[in-house]
């Protein structure tokens, strides 16, 4: 497997890019400004969150820092493009195993920081009225088995117990009520709180189209392939050097918010952030089809490190991500793996006929036609009958393709200033769970860069900020979720 991770070059296009933002292949300038005060690497929803942010703490009558955004594909061409849609705080999982290794009090901050975004994003894209089909709602997070669901709830029942606050607006559903609640077969129980979904790619392009607007000078299909301190002692005002095939750009501060990719740029992050890949489709039904309406979004857990996730779209369609049962056993398909160019025909199948089998009502659904592209490849289920694009067949229509994650080895995110550097900070790191971290993590980013704030002093959660320490740790949390593993890490 690569130690060094840069985007494929044709990663497989994903529902959520099917209407192109004019910024798409956007380039502000036509050669690449030789220097910048600032240069963020990524243009997804980290890179154009700080972005934002940094912008909106500049005060009135002050001049703003010049700012390159360099983004090795399409604008928001990685995981925030190919997510399942989620705005899912976790508010009783994985909270209660940082409230067992660190206590309540830096547990909290997480869930309460989390919670905050369900909230918060809402309110932003209201007032800048974003059309990104942004919907607040309850997730449903269904147990089908019934020793991990008691373990969860016992886990819950500590975290009250503790006078852990941001827990108690969650609601448990037993055995007796839950398949009739959460309309899934089988269900042993649930649990439902306060979530919401989105289109990221809408979401993030305004952000583009808004900070462009102010100045920011976006440079889509650049990736940068190296970052160095600048050996002139005369570029005293510029002391980074941002390699790219198009040229090299020197910068006062660099921010990396390039997630799976992160280690082919800082060293530093080998082995402590890491490209898992992860799958997702799109399912549709006939507009005939008289099937109960979702309104609710879902996390299925089938055991203690199976699970899949699914929002409902105001087209009736589904977006489902998950199937790890059709890779999970073999390392080489999800861990360590960067492309987002090939799919797996395992993950295609697992999702043929999924509504129907999965929930109550759906078994007469007749959803249609299966839909998997990878890039300039057809991969055959039935006979092709769409010119090396697309795939169909009968039982449902399906728009499945890959996303790669960048997974922290302890599960948090990596927040602040690159340990031993100067002027050089990181936002990466989400393991599949970046939706309710990124936008108000940015905002954090934005005053450590503008203002030279103290990690501590710009409001976010303790356990999120990135540390020597925690890159000595040898531990590797992403293992320990397979199945050997037992537990599920990953909250999306």
């Amino acid at each position: 497997m690569p130690s060094d991770h840069f985007p494929a070059p044709n990663g497989m296009l994903p529902y959520w890019r099917t209407e192109p933002h004019r910024l798409d292949n956007y380039r502000s300038t036509e050669a690449l400004p030789k220097e910048s005060d600032i240069i963020i690497v990524g243009a997804g929803y980290a890179g154009s969150s700080v972005a934002y942010h940094i912008l909106d703490q500049i005060k009135p009558g002050s001049k703003p820092p010049s700012i390159t955004i360099l983004e090795a594909r399409q604008a928001c061409s990685g995981a925030t493009a190919r997510n399942g849609g989620h705005m899912k705080p976790d508010i009783y999982n994985f909270v209660a195993t940082l409230e067992a290794e660190y206590g309540v009090e830096a547990a909290a901050e997480v869930a309460v920081f989390e919670a905050r975004h369900v909230h918060a994003v809402k309110d932003f894209v209201d007032k800048e009225r974003i059309d990104c089909d942004y919907t607040v709602t309850k997730a449903i997070d269904v147990q089908l088995c019934s020793g991990h669901f008691q373990k969860l709830k016992s886990g819950y029942e500590r975290l009250v117990s503790n006078g852990f606050e941001p827990t108690k607006p969650a609601r448990f559903v037993n055995a007796e009520d839950a398949e009739s609640f959460s309309g899934v077969k089988g269900a042993v129980g649930c649990v439902t709180y306060d979530a919401s979904s989105i289109w990221a790619y809408k979401f993030v392009l305004h952000l583009l189209e808004k900070v462009v607007s102010q100045g920011v000078n976006l440079q889509t299909h650049t990736p940068v392939s190296k970052i160095t301190k600048s050996t002139n002692e005369s570029a005293s005002s510029s002391h980074w050097q941002v390699e790219t095939p198009r040229g090299t750009i020197t910068a006062q501060k660099v921010i990396l918010a390039t997630n799976a990719y992160t280690s082919a740029l800082a060293p530093q992050y080998q082995n402590k952030i890491i490209p898992v890949r992860g799958t997702c489709c799109r399912i549709a039904v006939p507009p005939a089809s008289t099937v109960p309406r979702l309104t609710c979004t879902y996390t299925l857990r089938w055991n203690g490190w199976d699970y899949d996730y699914l929002i409902p779209r105001a087209d009736r369609s589904i977006v489902v991500g998950g199937a790890r049962t059709a890779f999970i056993h073999d390392l080489n398909n999800w861990y360590n793996v960067s492309d987002d160019s090939r799919v797996l025909e395992g993950a295609v199948r697992y999702f043929d006929g999924y509504m129907q089998r999965t929930f109550v009502g759906w078994e007469d659904s007749n959803a249609y036609t299966d839909r998997v592209w990878t890039g300039s490849k057809c991969m055959m289920i039935t006979p092709c009958i769409c010119e090396h694009t697309f795939v169909f067949n009968r039982t449902g229509m399906v728009r499945l393709t890959w996303a790669v994650m960048g997974y922290s080895s302890d599960g948090l995110p990596h927040i602040g200033a690159v340990p031993g550097q100067q002027d050089e900070y990181i936002l990466a790191g989400f393991t599949g769970h970046g939706m309710p971290q990124i936008f108000l993590a940015a905002e954090g980013i934005a005053k450590m860069v503008v203002g030279d704030v103290a990690f501590e002093e710009t409001g976010l959660p303790r356990l999120f900020k990135t540390s020597q320490s925690r890159l000595d740790k040898q531990e590797n949390k992403i293992l320990s979720s397979a199945p050997e593993g037992g537990s599920s890490l990953a909250k999306l």
